[in-house]
């Protein structure tokens, strides 16, 4: 398997410049993956498919989807690809690399789970910050259009956001200018966890149902559902940061809650 990939990685970079690859590449790669894994949830919504699945009754109207399609090309194009080309060289600088050999798994490995503590502790106070008055108003309240979120959604904002929070996303590949085949993994990572958070589906092989405080849709949906000054759950990922700050309260009032009803209806149903 390993010499596949490089066999592969070799073709690649006998063929492209690290710039294309590392600009373009990987905004063809970021394209690719977001829109292939958020298109199902549509459908999944109009089709009226797993409908005992979803969080909420509501559904998005075939019309307001198309707006966040073409939205979410708008914000790509004119400002995601810019973000990429403007900052290869603070990457090049820092040491991200093309070249052969591959990093080892275990390299790969503990520089993903870097980045994915990092994110989750940047991420949480900057979206923290956006739910203040003025920048939710003005900011934020774009990403929050869609009460009802499904799988695009989750990159629908404001180009302001987009740049604020996206700092979260690549602070850690800039710190530790990693391979380039390291970078694309954490970005196809990251580009389906946000994708699965805003899914608006709760399914029985949901990240969340196996991996100790991971968020996933269930738990971001209720930061959809409710007012800004009120829902909480701001973490990205993993929800340490809303365990440690308090801030995902009512949403473990509810769950309990409802793990209650469940269980006085079952032992009802047995009497």
């Amino acid at each position: 398997m390993a010499s596949v990939i490089e066999s592969a990685w070799q073709y690649l970079i006998t063929h492209f410049s690290d710039f294309q690859l590392a600009c373009l590449g990987s905004f063809f790669l970021h394209e690719s993956v977001f829109f292939l894994s958020g298109l199902p949830f549509i459908w999944l919504e109009r089709a009226g498919w797993l409908t005992k699945y979803k969080i909420q009754a509501k559904i998005n109207s075939p019309s307001s989807q198309g707006k966040c399609i073409i939205r979410l090309l708008l914000y790509h194009f004119g400002v995601n690809l810019p973000v990429m080309i403007f900052s290869y060289p603070v990457f090049t600088y820092m040491g991200m690399r093309s070249s052969l050999p591959l990093p080892s798994w275990r390299v790969v490995l503990s520089q993903i789970i870097f980045y994915f503590i990092l994110e989750d502790f940047v991420f949480y106070w900057g979206h923290r910050v956006l739910h203040t008055k003025w920048l939710y108003k003005h900011v934020h309240s774009v990403h929050h259009e869609y009460a009802t979120p499904f799988g695009l959604t989750s990159e629908y904002a404001h180009p302001a956001e987009i740049l604020f929070l996206g700092f979260a996303t690549i602070v850690g590949p800039a710190v530790t200018g990693p391979h380039l085949i390291t970078l694309w993994l954490w970005m196809v990572l990251r580009v389906l966890e946000t994708v699965e958070a805003h899914c608006g589906y709760h399914f029985p092989w949901s990240p969340s149902n196996f991996l100790p405080l991971y968020g996933g849709a269930d738990f971001h949906d209720y930061h959809h559902r409710l007012l800004y000054t009120k829902s909480g759950n701001y973490s990205s990922t993993f929800t340490y940061m809303d365990r440690i700050f308090g801030t995902d309260i009512g949403y473990r009032k509810l769950k309990a809650s409802k793990s209650a009803e469940i269980e006085f209806s079952s032992e009802q149903k047995k009497k």
